[in-house]
């Protein structure tokens, strides 16, 4: 008798335990894996959520978007190859301006493209002297890669960007790191290693803390799971044993205190994918020079849409200050 309970608390411990580690693989699917060359079903599922089309600067700005992304297409544009630390093939494109007075690195988010959210500015930033260069992150684009690691590994890469394009800086102009979410955080970890001289500041735009916290607020905000520890430690497993990381690799916290460059942060008032405190904490962080633009009614990656000439106004006056 006592054989046969034994049997069967076995089983519902079994099947109890085989679904939250299935439940740990699916979250771990869907926010590392790539999708690339995939049908989006699974993903429209268990991702595509009102939180995600709202902050989209399509939504309210479409004809600034298109307009922006369409000219950047337009350009002739130099393709630039790197190799990362762990062998993979990065792709960018260098767009050259006219006598220009410092080069951009431009470090996009999430599941992003060269073209992208940051087409906008990178339009204005070519229109004002600005050479530019559209990184594509690992995993994204022609870059190659499996897994999104939130800055873990791409910290790296943004950093051999930084090198790369020193390298061939034969006039010794600025160079400033330019990123936007995923790609903020990302500007901000790479912060914290050792960067070519000629890398004058940074300037980060809604850009989360760390990739543990944004799991912890997407969790709770979006699917009100506030209590989701076991998920946690399940996501850290997968990403250390299928990706090569642990979340907590994709932290800027240590970078930020580490980092002497300045540093211009933006974040829009209204935005519900990666909350303002994350650019607040990084903000109170920083011991290098800084400056805090909060966006009023601004949603995420909308801050340069909503409110374009204070956005341009700070991002000159930064250049102007650190050149």
């Amino acid at each position: 008798m006592m054989k046969k309970k034994f049997i069967k608390l076995f089983a519902i411990l079994s099947v109890v335990f085989l679904g939250v580690l299935e439940m740990g693989w699916r979250f771990f699917n869907m926010v590392v894996c790539c999708k690339r060359g995939e049908h989006k079903k699974e993903r429209k599922k268990w991702f595509e959520l009102s939180h995600i089309r709202e902050n989209h600067p399509q939504n309210g700005y479409a004809r600034e978007y298109n307009e922006s992304k369409a000219w950047c297409f337009e350009q002739k544009m130099q393709d630039c190859y790197i190799k990362s630390i762990d062998g993979l093939k990065l792709h960018a494109l260098y767009l050259p301006a006219e006598d220009a007075k410092r080069i951009v690195i431009l470090s996009h988010g999430y599941r992003g493209s060269r073209f992208g959210t940051l087409s906008f500015m990178a339009k204005y930033l070519h229109e004002h002297q600005c050479d530019v260069l559209f990184i594509e992150h690992r995993c994204c684009g022609d870059s190659e890669g499996k897994y999104i690691t939130f800055g873990a590994k791409e910290q790296w890469d943004v950093q051999q960007w930084a090198v790369y394009v020193s390298e061939r800086n034969k006039e010794k102009l600025p160079i400033y790191l330019y990123g936007q979410s995923m790609g903020a955080a990302t500007v901000l970890m790479a912060s914290g290693h050792t960067l070519p001289a000629e890398v004058k500041g940074l300037i980060a735009d809604c850009g989360f803390q760390s990739m543990e916290g944004q799991m912890r607020d997407m969790a709770a905000n979006w699917f009100h799971l506030h209590h989701i520890p076991l998920l946690l430690m399940e996501l850290d497993w997968f990403c250390s044993l299928v990706a090569g990381f642990h979340m907590k690799d994709a932290d800027t916290t240590e970078a930020i205190k580490k980092n002497t460059r300045p540093v211009l942060f933006f974040h829009g008032e209204k935005d519900t994918y990666v909350y303002p405190n994350n650019s607040f904490q990084n903000y109170m962080l920083c011991r290098a020079e800084k400056e805090l633009v909060i966006i009023p009614g601004a949603r995420h990656l909308c801050s340069a849409y909503a409110d374009p000439e204070l956005y341009q106004h700070k991002m000159m006056e930064f250049f102007e200050k650190y050149d």
